[in-house]
């Protein structure tokens, strides 16, 4: 395989990695406790078979559920976040948002983890999770920091995008008024509500 072949693959691999680990923390919003589990574990076993396809080795479920439960581990920051889901009221806010960066950088670090083990040239059969969850833990801290960080883009970009249609609507709110289609207090009022 040449240069550019294996450069190529590892561009569709992080590509891969990336749309899934999006996915995840999707996922991780999900309000009812221990769905969002089933939500991202599907969709980390839907990533490793489209890594396996990708490097051209054998996909295998069940092998594929055994190797994400070996790699993740028991998953007690998982079910910590899944518990403050619990709390009525701010549980669901605050365990979605710890739940969806946790599930962001659970997927990456598998992705990372499978994409080394394949360019390696490793299959299912010689895949050892033993080996490999010390290098799935530091890709777990480094998915935690990307996943964080997307969110806060994410955030950014919601918050641009709702300021930009205040802007907009203050804006029709003023040509009606100057059109005189809405009194002073019609405008004043209107305006409150949009302002907050």
């Amino acid at each position: 395989m040449s240069e550019y072949q294996k450069s190529n693959r590892g561009d569709s691999a992080n590509s891969i990695i990336k749309n899934h680990m999006i996915w995840s923390m999707g996922a991780g919003f999900i309000p009812v406790p221990i769905a969002d589990l089933f939500a991202v574990s599907a969709i980390q076993l839907d990533m490793i078979r489209q890594m396996c396809k990708l490097y051209e080795v054998d996909f295998k479920q069940t092998e594929g559920k055994a190797v994400i439960t070996a790699l993740t581990g028991s998953g007690l920051a998982r079910l910590g976040a899944r518990a403050v889901k619990f709390i009525p009221g701010v549980g669901s806010i605050l365990g979605g948002i710890t739940m969806s960066v946790l599930s962001g950088a659970s997927t990456f670090a598998l992705g990372e983890v499978f994409k080394k083990h394949f360019e390696t040239g490793g299959t299912f059969l010689d895949f050892d999770p033993e080996r490999l969850k010390k290098y799935y833990h530091e890709k777990f801290e480094k998915g935690k920091e990307m996943a964080e960080e997307f969110r806060k883009k994410q955030e950014t970009a919601t918050q641009a995008v709702d300021v930009t249609s205040a802007m907009d609507k203050l804006k029709e709110l003023a040509e009606m008024k100057q059109a005189g289609l809405l009194t002073e207090e019609e405008f004043e009022a209107m305006k409150k509500k949009i302002i907050g």
